[in-house]
């Protein structure tokens, strides 16, 4: 890890990324390493609409949106990582590999998220990345998955 690790904040995060509520999963991404590693944050919350109907009385996070945090951290350390805000990025799923859910995740849980990437350069637009989602240090899912970032709008 080098000594000149970056940080994103909600307000950067959202000039990275086009999701918004109720699809944008992560709140902070910390330890943001160039393109190779970062950690993101997503508190859970029982206001998110998923726990309605996920599950009525117990209310679980879809493991899914846990996915679905992990890849948005990891595109926001590729806009961190290359200066891509405010450039209209969008971004694609083109696989997942290897995932397993190991704990359920609750309101009030803090999801930790450490991406690495596996494979990907600037000005390349396939990336694949290795994921794991922990609550209070105990895994609760991993991947791996491939995503293509496309800037071509």
């Amino acid at each position: 890890m080098s000594d000149d690790l970056k940080r994103a904040d909600i307000q950067l995060i959202q000039r990275i990324l086009p999701h918004r509520y109720p699809f944008l999963l992560v709140d902070r991404v910390e330890e943001i390493d160039g393109t190779a590693s970062a950690l993101g944050i997503k508190n859970v919350t029982m206001n998110e609409p998923h726990f309605q109907g996920h599950f009525p009385g117990t209310p679980i996070m879809p493991g899914v949106t846990i996915v679905e945090a992990m890849a948005q951290t990891a595109g926001v350390m590729v806009g961190v990582a290359l200066d891509l805000a405010d450039k209209e990025m969008l971004i694609y799923f083109m696989g997942i590999d290897g995932c397993k859910f190991r704990r359920k995740v609750i309101p009030g849980d803090q999801l930790q998220m450490r991406l690495e990437t596996l494979r990907g350069k600037p000005g390349g637009k396939v990336w694949k990345f290795k994921g794991t989602a922990t609550v209070d240090g105990e895994m609760a899912a991993e991947a791996e998955f491939t995503a293509m970032m496309d800037l071509s709008k």
